[in-house]
């Protein structure tokens, strides 16, 4: 592991927050509602994950292409699930902005706008050989996506109530 900038760290977190900026005044309705039932655990972990996530990628430089190899599979991977993630927000954004909109997936992939850029995370992690973004990222996603999959549980069992 080698101390540096990461200009592929860059780049994943603005392919990540560009869309999250803009989800701020598109959220879909009756959104934060869902957001104050989240469980606290959960939460502290997306949180810490988050952070801990957007710093280590920024770091190490490991997690720039160093050569041509089979790690830069994990690379190339990384990438397509960020580009699968930018597809699934155009997606959102050209939809009616529902509950069932945002909880969507894509390819088979539950909970997209939450699954991907955690998937992309471990793969760059992996691209790295970077213990410490595998273990953010592993925090990262047992909060974020935890949380994404109940708000989704309980958008379906409003849905299903109110039928």
């Amino acid at each position: 592991m080698h101390f540096g900038f990461s200009y592929v760290g860059l780049i994943f977190l603005i392919m990540l927050f560009v869309p999250n900026f803009f989800f701020t005044k598109n959220k879909p309705e009756g959104y934060d509602g869902y957001a104050k039932n989240e469980n606290k655990i959960l939460l502290v972990l997306e949180r810490v994950g988050e952070v801990s996530v957007s710093c280590l990628v920024l770091i190490f430089s490991d997690f720039n292409p160093h050569g041509f190899d089979l790690w830069l599979l994990w690379l190339a991977a990384a990438l397509f699930l960020m580009i699968l993630y930018e597809i699934f927000w155009i997606g959102y954004f050209k939809s009616e902005k529902k509950m069932s909109d945002f909880y969507s997936s894509i390819l088979g992939v539950p909970v997209a706008g939450a699954t991907l850029p955690v998937v992309a995370v471990l793969c760059i992690a992996a691209y790295g050989k970077n213990p410490f973004l595998l273990a953010a990222g592993v925090i990262l996603g047992v909060g974020h996506i935890g949380i994404h999959l109940a708000h989704k549980k309980e958008a379906a069992e409003k849905e299903k109530s109110a039928r």
